[in-house]
């Protein structure tokens, strides 16, 4: 564990300017393919936002709407809000607009930095988004002070601050660190930070709010679980990686989004890795990297020591075709949840030597307290938990959902809650079996859903996506999986797919749709 976790609470903006002092000098945050900004160029970058804003009458508690895409200027302002003493609200605009406005009534920001293109689809062009798929809240009509990202486009609301001025990167300003523009706040661990919506309907949407100190614990204790450290290079657009390298002392890079996109390509991130050291990507985009690798369309990077893996379950077979790919690149599998992150952190080779049932997820990291209740379900508390739930009582623990067990120090998941299937009077739960199933020779990913029927029974069909060279991998299976699983829980039916859909920020197996694609094609 790294030597700067924090103690409980401890402010994480705090741990930013400790790590200032260190190395002033080296390189702390750039987009891929540009020079960086030094930590000493940050942080004075960040104390302008603090000064500029508290100028314009932004005050401790005021919320700001966040919807600008990753990037430079997006990471100092998030910085720069926060040591102002404001909160930071991500809101998806992509959830439509009743949705929007419900969130938006539920968090009430005062202020919003927003993507110019944003109010261009969602004003004047609305039906042209309309026709892309694009339900957009008009976000010129918000009643909060903004901020805009990019030129200026019809739609922007007069008056909107250009977020390059707020943030330093106009031209020819310049502000070393050396000489402070701005003393910063006194810390407050307590003070709420982040607010980041997850689920929920209309009526009773799900907010998780996070303090200073949450973060603080859980960015340290995600770095301390690498090898990251100062000279360390680690490309990734996910804030809540690349913020572990900074305070680390390593180099921070993000890749550029596409104009109209919201979601990196795979392929393209991966031939622009260049020197970077350290990444962090989906298992979902792991896979495609991969295909492209055998293929023979991508050369393997050559500088990459390490790999982080999280946002949904990191199977052995993705495990062994990344090694194979791979053989000089660590892998990790990161297990957390968007209430408490990290919880557990495993490497590949200890995933993969693990012989026992269930999926390993490696011991608890440091501070978090893991107990499994009466019924199998995981309960998590530490210092990185989050406050609570916008408007209902702080959290001292949490149940996750999940179902899990202990052998030795390890943390070994069993399956989800919510994902149980039944049939007759037999309970399933297809996290038990998926990862021994797809440890099956030709099984490239394996996923099981419960098709219900008139009765309401289920029919258990497992998905299975084979390797491109596998040959009567069903035969396989059906001869293989009595040895592998309980026999209540082998499947009535097994299908082969070219792929498991996907959904959400962090391109999860998507059961519903694919059980709504197996009920179609089997009748």
């Amino acid at each position: 564990m790294s030597a700067g976790y924090p103690s409980a609470g401890e402010d994480f903006t705090a741990l930013l300017r400790e790590q200032v002092l260190r190395t002033p000098d080296a390189p702390a945050l750039g987009m891929i393919g540009e020079p960086p900004l030094s930590f000493a160029e940050l942080d004075a970058r960040v104390r302008l936002v603090v000064k500029r804003l508290h100028g314009m009458g932004f005050r401790p508690g005021d919320r700001m709407l966040f919807s600008i895409r990753p990037c430079v200027d997006a990471v100092v302002m998030v910085f720069g809000t926060i040591a102002a003493g404001g909160t930071i609200v991500f809101v998806d605009p992509g959830v439509g607009p009743e949705l929007f406005a419900r969130r938006i009534e539920l968090v009430r920001p005062s202020w919003a930095a927003t993507e110019s293109l944003l109010y261009l689809l969602s004003g004047p062009l609305r039906g042209f988004g309309r026709r892309f798929g694009l339900s957009l809240p008009e976000f010129g009509q918000l009643p909060v002070r903004h901020i805009r990202c990019g030129p200026w486009l019809p739609g922007t609301p007069r008056g909107a601050l250009p977020l390059r001025k707020l943030v330093g990167s106009e031209p020819g300003w310049q502000g070393p660190a050396a000489t402070s523009t701005f003393d910063a706040p006194v810390e407050d661990p307590d003070a709420e930070a982040l607010i980041v919506f997850t689920s929920g309907t209309t009526a009773d949407p799900k907010a998780v709010v996070h303090t200073r100190g949450s973060l603080g614990a859980g960015l340290a204790a995600m770095a301390g679980c690498t090898s990251l450290m100062p000279g360390s290079h680690l490309y990734t657009e996910q804030l809540m990686m690349g913020l572990p390298a900074v305070l680390e002392g390593a180099r921070w890079s993000m890749p550029r989004y596409p104009r109209f996109g919201t979601h990196i390509d795979p392929i393209g991130f991966a031939r622009t890795l260049g020197t970077a050291t350290h990444a962090f990507v989906t298992p979902a985009d792991l896979a495609v990297v991969l295909d492209a690798i055998e293929a023979g369309r991508l050369v393997a990077p050559v500088h990459l020591e390490e790999i982080s893996l999280g946002g949904a379950p990191v199977t052995t077979a993705l495990l062994r075709r990344a090694r194979a790919a791979l053989p000089d690149t660590e892998l990790l599998a990161v297990y957390g949840m968007t209430e408490i992150l990290p919880v557990a952190i495993t490497s590949g080779a200890d995933k993969l030597a693990f012989e026992g049932p269930g999926d390993p997820l490696g011991p608890p990291v440091e501070g978090v307290d893991a107990r499994v209740a009466d019924d199998g379900e995981l309960i998590l508390s530490g210092p990185n938990l989050c406050r609570g739930y916008l408007g209902e009582p702080s959290l001292k623990e949490i149940a996750t959902g999940d179902l899990a067990r202990f052998e030795g120090g390890t943390l070994v998941l069993m399956g989800r809650k919510k994902d149980m299937m039944i049939r007759g009077k037999t309970n399933i739960y297809p996290g038990l079996y998926e990862p021994a199933i797809a440890g099956v020779e030709g099984v490239r990913q394996a996923i099981m859903v419960g098709i219900p029927s008139e009765i309401g029974d289920e029919r258990i069909v497992l998905a299975v996506v084979p390797d491109p060279d596998a040959s009567d991998i069903e035969e396989r299976l059906r001869r293989e999986l009595p040895s592998l699983i309980d026999v209540s829980a082998l499947p009535d039916d097994i299908v082969l797919v070219a792929e498991i859909p996907v959904g959400g920020r962090t391109s999860k197996p998507d059961r519903a749709a694919l059980r709504a694609r197996l009920a179609q094609r089997l009748g």
